[in-house]
């Protein structure tokens, strides 16, 4: 069957901060690492000076998506799922205002605004969200110099492993019972084993943590999706970065709890895209939030599981444990074999994925048979071929909020597509999903997370 990646449920989902996976998170999670190298080398008490370079998607939409502040405080020791969302901007300024940081919280060294330069038209060869951090002694000499590139999700390699696997974050050559990287793979794995794609799932992470640890991670994961839709129908104003755009989740939140309101038959719908609204608010406002896959379609996976979970009759914790198992072990298809990077294939490799995970996930939790599951997956993915990834002003709002809404859905519908039938089906995932990538190699570089095509441009900003 060949070799698979050790990559985890966890590795898909993970708690970090808005607003971008590929932006925010992965450049913070890049900047600690470099930190940490010069700890680990012994060469933290000779740097007196760091340099960072941001190429292609990050440095044309570095600004909008809060990179320079992750670079800054990465650089410090932050960790996305740890940080104060809040403290970010304050302790950016203090460094510029100050023209010092201090690396790893141990080693202050000086700030200089040239020290961070972001290329909005030069892009490095492997991936257009590369990242060059160099480290100076106190003589000028260069004295170690790192490659990053943040692939979508989070997910961080570096130059030595251009392969894209190797130097995750979070990934090893663990040697798993059930390894797969296609969906071919892992529905002859259901199929041998007689059992549901979560209880596959399960078997492999078992390699890494007890089953009373996974479920309690995943269940401490829905409920920070749950937090983050409670914030979103809470907090009225303005999300910030200059286009001025309403928070909507709150205000149709009270509109839609109002008993007086008149009997609906579309209710469901209108609550599935109230609870994506809410989340991807909450991430274009830089708070907390779960990468599910990224943070751009981090709603729609808690939007179709806060829909199970208050529509469907009989839904508990174990289901939502299956849900997020099976969700994730799509994902892990769509990493491995196609993309879940904006900047990489467009929008179809963030919110595509988001739904095709969401709606396979929905699928089992709902009765479905492994083929059905992988079914909706496949409908998912193919009706967002094609999709783009054009934000106005860089920022993760216009279109992408409204963009996550109409994904969880897009993915109900495809679980009650799948549902509706017997497994059986022309097009597989696995081809859908090479398609996604050759149709994301085909596209124009202005639609891939840039900010140079489509609304991007063709919108007046006032």
């Amino acid at each position: 069957m060949g070799s698979a990646v050790a990559l985890s449920v966890f590795d898909l989902f993970s708690v970090g901060i808005g607003p971008s996976s590929s932006h925010t998170v992965g450049p913070m999670r890049a900047a600690r690492m470099f930190a940490g190298s010069l700890r680990d080398s012994g060469l933290l008490p000779e740097t007196v000076r760091v340099t960072a370079e941001l190429f292609g998607s990050l440095g044309a939409t570095g600004h909008g998506h809060g990179s320079e502040g992750a670079v800054l405080l990465g650089l410090e020791g932050a960790d996305p799922e740890t940080v104060d969302p809040a403290s970010i901007g304050p302790r950016t300024q203090v460094i510029r205002s100050e023209g010092r940081l201090t690396l790893l919280g141990t080693r202050p060294i000086g700030f200089a605004d040239d020290d961070l330069v972001l290329y909005r038209r030069k892009v490095l060869d492997f991936h257009p969200n590369g990242m060059v951090f160099t480290a100076y002694d106190a003589q000028g000499c260069e004295i170690r110099s790192r490659t990053y590139y943040s692939v979508g999700g989070g997910f961080v390699v570096s130059h030595d492993r251009p392969d894209g696997r190797g130097g995750a974050v979070v990934s090893d050559s663990s040697m798993l019972p059930r390894p797969f990287r296609t969906g071919g793979q892992l529905l002859a794995h259901t199929a041998a084993k007689q059992a549901p794609i979560s209880a596959v799932m399960l078997e492999n992470e078992l390699v890494w943590r007890s089953e009373v640890e996974i479920r309690d991670r995943l269940l401490a994961l829905w409920q920070v999706m749950q937090d983050s839709i409670a914030a979103g129908c809470r907090i009225h104003g303005v999300l910030p970065g200059g286009l001025k755009v309403r928070r909507r989740a709150a205000e149709l939140h009270d509109r839609m709890a109002d008993p007086t309101r008149a009997a609906d038959s579309l209710a469901a719908m209108d609550w599935v895209s109230l609870y994506a609204i809410a989340v991807n608010e909450e991430n274009a406002a830089g708070g907390r939030i779960v990468t599910a896959p990224t943070n751009g379609a981090a709603g729609v996976v808690p939007a179709v599981l806060q829909y199970y979970q208050r529509f469907v009759a009989g839904a508990d914790d174990d289901g939502v444990v299956k849900f997020l198992l099976t969700a994730g072990a799509i994902g892990i298809i769509l990493k491995e074999t196609g993309s879940i990077s904006g900047a990489e294939v467009g929008c179809q490799g963030e919110v595509g994925s988001a739904c095709a995970m969401a709606a396979g996930a929905l699928t089992e939790v709902l009765g479905g048979s492994p083929t059905q599951a992988e079914n909706a997956a496949e409908i998912a993915i193919e009706h967002n071929l094609g999709l783009t990834c054009d934000p106005i002003g860089g920022l993760v709002q216009i279109p992408c909020i409204e963009r996550n809404a109409v994904g969880a859905v897009k993915a109900i519908t495809a679980a009650r597509l799948a549902l509706g039938g017997d497994g059986a089906h022309f097009v597989s995932l696995d081809k859908v999903i090479k398609v996604m990538r050759e149709t994301g190699r085909d596209m124009s570089s202005k639609y891939k997370e840039t900010s140079r095509g489509g609304l991007a441009v063709n919108v007046v900003e006032c």
